[in-house]
């Protein structure tokens, strides 16, 4: 996958959230649908998975990074590299690793793809990743033990929170999916509704679903959004923006786990206080 990351994040222009990094390889390298929706673990698929560890040794190799903000960007040296040689960034990684406790709550070793091995050995930015993902876990099965209705009134705390005003939930029975309605106000003069769809997934939203959600929305609305805490399948993203009909934004899981720590909904987030020490002081003092 080391390779497949570089030219999507080539292609869509140097810079990328993990969602757009993975619709690029899915596209260029042509996996079905079946292949992307493969599992790895409750939460996350085969894909999702192996492409975390890709971007991680390649943020190691010198070819990417990240920012606070989800956001991957190629670096000066990912900008001039066409391809890497495989071997070479496996021994860079190789001489990052330090021991390390971290391992995986599943089976107790967190494996690594790349070398085929029991990753016991965690290099710092793979002790990251490990740590980044405990939270996500967390809060998904949070999200997941909510009540329907319960989670229905999280997303209308979201919108608002997102800066939709009269946002009320609608949702019951026979109402096609609808389970809200909220207006977006353009700079502060124009407004327009916008309905929404709320689903508690673990699975993928399937484009039939989208086209459900869409004939629902027919002489109440010119634009949807769907909320999901599962994944969307390409076809589903695809009907979503399909020419001549009602725009559908989506938000899978992953996004609405970065919205919930944006907006600090059910997330606290605690900085880490660094201490350095002056030497200049003891040798004035």
């Amino acid at each position: 996958m080391f390779n497949p990351v570089l030219r999507a994040m080539k292609d869509i222009g140097g810079s990328a959230s993990i969602a757009e990094i993975e619709r690029q390889v899915v596209k260029d390298i042509g996996l079905t649908d079946e292949e992307v929706a493969a599992p790895h673990s409750e939460r996350q698929s085969e894909i999702s998975y192996r492409l975390a560890w890709a971007r991680t040794y390649l943020k190691a190799y010198g070819m990417l990074d990240n920012t606070s903000r989800g956001v991957w960007v190629l670096t000066a040296s990912g900008r001039q590299t066409s391809s890497v040689d495989r071997h070479a960034v496996v021994a860079t990684m190789t001489s990052l690793r330090r021991p390390s406790r971290v391992k995986s709550s599943e089976s107790g070793v967190a494996s690594d793809p790349i070398t085929n091995e029991p990753a016991l050995d965690i290099s710092v930015v793979e002790a990251e990743e490990v740590i980044k993902e405990a939270w996500r876990t967390q809060l998904l099965d949070a999200l997941l033990k909510l009540k329907p209705d319960a989670f229905e009134r999280l997303c209308q705390r979201l919108l608002r929170e997102s800066g939709f005003v009269e946002v009320r939930v609608t949702g019951r029975v026979g109402d096609g999916g609808i389970d809200g309605v909220g207006i977006v106000r353009l700079g502060g003069l124009l407004g327009f509704p916008v309905l929404f769809q709320c689903k508690r997934y673990r699975d993928s939203v399937s484009p039939s679903e989208v086209r459900d959600f869409r004939g629902a929305m027919v002489g109440r609305a010119d634009r949807g959004l769907f909320i999901t805490t599962g994944t969307f399948t390409r076809k589903a993203r695809e009907e979503a923006t399909r020419d001549g009909a009602p725009p559908i934004d989506l938000v899978d899981g992953e996004q609405l786990l970065e919205k919930l720590k944006e907006l600090n909904l059910g997330v606290s987030i605690k900085m880490v206080e660094e201490v350095s020490i002056r030497h200049e002081f003891f040798q004035e003092i």
